[in-house]
């Protein structure tokens, strides 16, 4: 009987993550479109618009390599706050103070001496990575 209700229950997790990962991405897919939208009525992008196209693109990504491999690269979200703050940096940059523009940029390297370590660390010490491919 207990072996049934761990099968129900095993299958009922993998639907409600299918269905999370099918909401989550239409989700990325209309946001992404509407920005798209935006940029055409106000007659082209700036760098903002395509810095957040690209926090779109790798968020799909992150969200194929989930339904793929049901591991949740880390890495990627960590791309994704680089390219978050590098799009403040960008945009803000005229009106930041440097104190504040030096707190962003070593954020920024943070941030990649991080994604530097995670890459090293499974190389070397942990499993291996199945998103390496898609890096």
């Amino acid at each position: 009987m207990f072996k049934v209700v761990e099968k129900v229950g095993d299958q009922l997790v993998e639907f409600f993550h299918l269905v999370g990962l099918f909401v989550i991405g239409a989700s990325i897919l209309w946001a992404s479109w509407a920005e798209v939208f935006k940029i055409i009525a106000e007659g082209g992008p700036g760098i903002k618009d395509i810095l957040l196209l690209f926090i779109y693109l790798e968020l799909g990504a992150m969200v194929g390599i989930y339904f793929k491999t049901k591991r949740l690269p880390v890495r990627y979200l960590i791309y994704i706050a680089v390219t978050a703050l590098t799009r403040i940096l960008a945009a803000d940059a005229k009106t930041m103070s440097d104190m504040h523009m030096v707190v962003v940029t070593g954020c920024i390297l943070l941030l990649c001496i991080a994604v530097l370590v995670l890459r090293y660390g499974s190389k070397h010490f942990g499993e291996a990575d199945e998103s390496r491919d898609e890096a």
